[in-house]
């Protein structure tokens, strides 16, 4: 890529139902500028895990050459996303004497760098280190510690995890196709980049990412995340409901799902009439699209459930804790499986608090195509990209002034991607 010229980045989200390449150009001004995008049907991935690598090489080269082709330019390495029931998080606390007067980027290394220096569970590799506040000495909530002074500085942090080889797989599958990996991000964490504003997070949200095979929660009270999960049910079970509901092929049931589906069954007129196809060559039936209603609305009821669940048990931990527990922004519901009518109306049954379907926000060039629920992860992977090149850019301009102990206490945060 020529990078050089045009400062680009590229995510790659290879889901259960498909992979979505994209390609944006860092503007100047700090906007991202979509201008390539590549789709394709996913095959060989199921809930977030590759189970058949050739059929996965196969769909991320067909979405790498579509993005390619219509951005024109040669892509060399991507932010690829992951998900699985594998991803795990913690908090974790470090703490440090200042050594100087006031707290240097050194001491932020050091306790940040201690907080992670934490048994994790066997077989696991930390995927991120996201820093939530520091206090120091009697002063807590510290957003930016440096330049305060005090004694002693305390550090917490939000781990996320993922298992080592079902991260390797996945890596593994896009090396295949020729290209470099420049770090691999939670598919959670990046629809959140991608959909949430700084205020709701400030306030409390909870972003649910509904894809073909799991849902992705990510958690933000009091401005940081506290709680990152991947439930393994999403929106193919509702599809499976259909197919067996109805007798139709998998396929037709998705399409039926898409176009007429609807989350809640009062929303429907009971005189609304559709075209099921049947299989084994037998001649289509009429239904009543209530019928349709009242197979959808109990499964995507019972997958929202299980997002409250998760949501109810993380606050009474945060509750003993002394943090911010309330979610007053409420739930931001994205992703594929977000995109079905009703869905605002039955969520906001189950949490009993506002919702909205989220979009991907700040971005440019293409809008027609990626401002879609369904493009949230992909988007939120340019925002990460973008993200990095810009602390690149400013850690090379400090570089010429830093002596070469900064450079050593900074090499362990490299070396852990």
């Amino acid at each position: 890529m020529k990078s050089s010229e045009r400062k680009l980045v590229v995510g790659l989200e290879v889901g259960t139902s498909k992979v979505l390449a994209l390609v944006g150009e860092v503007l100047p001004d700090g906007i991202v500028n979509v201008i390539g995008v590549g789709h394709c049907p996913s095959k060989g991935v199921d809930k977030g895990g590759v189970n058949d690598l050739e059929s996965v090489v196969k769909s991320i080269q067909r979405a790498i050459d579509q993005a390619e082709l219509m951005a024109d330019c040669q892509i060399s390495s991507v932010y690829l996303s992951l998900s699985g029931k594998h991803v795990r998080c913690q908090n974790e606390i470090g703490m440090v004497p200042i050594s100087e007067e006031e707290v240097t980027t050194d001491d932020v290394e050091n306790v940040v760098h201690i907080a992670k220096s934490v048994r994790i569970i066997d077989e696991h590799r930390i995927l991120h280190v996201i820093p939530q506040e520091y206090s120091i000495d009697l002063q807590e909530g510290i957003k930016n510690p440096i330049g305060l002074s005090g004694v002693r500085m305390k550090s917490k942090v939000h781990l996320i995890t993922c298992h080592n080889d079902m991260a390797k797989n996945i890596v593994k599958a896009v090396e295949r196709c020729g290209l470099k990996v420049d770090q691999l991000i939670f598919s959670g964490l990046a629809s959140s980049y991608a959909v949430l504003t700084d205020d709701e997070k400030e306030l409390g949200a909870c972003v649910v990412d509904i894809g073909g095979g799991t849902m992705d929660i990510s958690v933000y009270t009091g401005g940081a995340l506290r709680h990152s999960a991947v439930i393994p049910y999403a929106g193919n079970v509702v599809t499976s409901d259909i197919a067996y509901a109805f007798g139709t092929p998998p396929m037709d049931a998705e399409t039926i799902k898409i176009r007429y589906g609807c989350a809640v069954g009062a929303l429907v007129g009971k005189d609304d009439f559709i075209d099921v196809p049947s299989v084994g060559g037998r001649p289509p039936r009429r239904l009543q699209q209530q019928t349709l209603a009242d197979v959808i609305e109990p499964r995507y009821t019972e997958l929202l459930n299980l997002v409250n669940k998760e949501i109810h048990t993380l606050q009474d931990i945060l509750k003993q804790q002394n943090v911010k527990h309330q979610l007053a922004a409420g739930i931001v519901l994205t992703g594929g499986g977000a995109q079905i009518k009703g869905l605002v109306e039955c969520a906001e049954r189950v949490f009993q608090t506002q919702v909205r379907v989220g979009e991907p926000l700040d971005i440019s060039g293409l809008t027609d195509y990626v401002q879609k629920p369904y493009c949230s992860t992909a988007v939120g992977l340019l925002h990460y990209g973008k993200a990095s090149l810009i602390n690149e850019y400013l850690e090379g301009k400090n570089k010429k002034i830093v002596t070469g102990f900064f450079k050593r206490a900074t090499s362990w945060f490299k070396k852990e991607f």
